[in-house]
Order: structure tokens, then C-alpha cells, then sequence
């Protein structure tokens, strides 16, 4: 489970995810019993689809089978999206992310609950919720203040103006 093997493994990988129109996000090998698990994490702009995931998951399985990358050890593949609470670490997850609630912690201060307006290859614009009933408030982050982000789950979030359109004429 060397680094060269993962290295390996993203390049017989990462060009039948591209290929689909997805981004190879991570490549993971976990022992499961006496087999490993090898988990191939990708993303797309619009989220992965179920069916997007078997087809990768055939071609995967294919280029595998006639690689040597897994060795003779048995193995499972398991294709997959990133998950609700992904961690953000490239512009890309940001973008992605628009929208969404978000915990940020800065190298320096204190970690911040904001939800994401926009993001670009610099940066993340965020909207800061008042407190006691003040407005919420704007504030810009770069990435380079950023030690790690994470999407946070929200059970009871308010459908925003488009979504409420879209629902009175369903």
C-alpha cells in the first residue's frame, strides 16, 4: 500500500474518471479482512449519479483486471462520491460547495460557520449569519488562511427563492 501504488493507481484511474466527465477526487486502500478495499472517491460539478458510479466502476474494474497495480491479493472496488461532509481543499470542492453551509478554520482566529456564495481560484466569498438578530454579513477568505474546511449538514435548510418558484408550479 505504498505511495507509488496509489500513484499508479490515479494514473491508470484519473483517465477513465476524465473520460466520464468526472474528477478522480481520492484513491484509498483499507484492509477489509483478509481482502483490502479499494475506494475511488470522484466528483462532478453537478454531484455523481448512481449510474455514473457502475459504469466508472466497469471500466475500473476492466483496467484493473488487466493491470498488476492490485498485485494477487484479493481486493473489492468501491466507486464512489465524496459524502455530505466532504472536506474542501480545491477551488473546485468550493465552487461545488455554493450554497452550502461550510465550517472554516483559519490557520490564526476562530472557526467560522458561514454558508458560500462564491468561489474562485483564490478564494471564497462567505456569508457570515448575524447574530441576535443582526443581518448577516459578507466577508471574503483566501485559501492560502485556510487550515481545513468542511460542508456541515443541514437537517431543517429553508429552500432558497428559486427552489420556492419551482415547487409552486409542481
Amino acid at each position: 500500500m505504498s505511495t507509488t501504488q496509489i500513484e499508479r493507481l490515479r494514473a491508470l484511474l484519473e483517465p477513465l474518471a476524465a473520460a466520464r466527465g468526472m474528477d478522480l477526487e481520492d484513491v484509498r486502500i483499507t484492509p477489509a479482512g483478509r481482502r483490502r478495499l479499494l475506494q475511488v472517491v470522484v466528483d462532478t460539478d453537478e454531484g455523481v449519479r448512481l449510474d455514473a458510479c457502475a459504469d466508472l466502476s466497469r471500466d475500473a474494474s476492466a483496467a484493473l483486471d488487466a493491470s498488476d497495480v492490485m498485485g494477487d491479493a484479493p481486493y473489492e472496488l468501491e466507486v464512489t462520491s465524496p459524502g455530505a461532509e466532504r472536506s474542501l481543499s480545491e477551488p473546485r470542492h468550493w465552487r461545488r460547495a455554493t450554497g452550502r453551509l461550510v465550517l472554516v478554520t483559519p490557520h490564526r482566529g476562530t472557526p467560522l460557520t458561514a454558508r458560500v456564495t462564491a468561489a474562485d481560484e483564490a478564494g471564497v466569498d462567505l456569508e457570515v449569519p448575524g447574530e441576535k438578530g443582526r443581518r448577516p454579513t459578507a466577508r471574503r477568505v483566501e485559501f492560502t488562511e485556510i487550515a481545513k474546511a468542511r460542508v456541515q449538514v443541514e437537517f431543517n435548510r429553508k429552500p432558497a427563492a428559486a427552489d420556492d418558484e419551482s415547487q409552486k408550479e409542481a
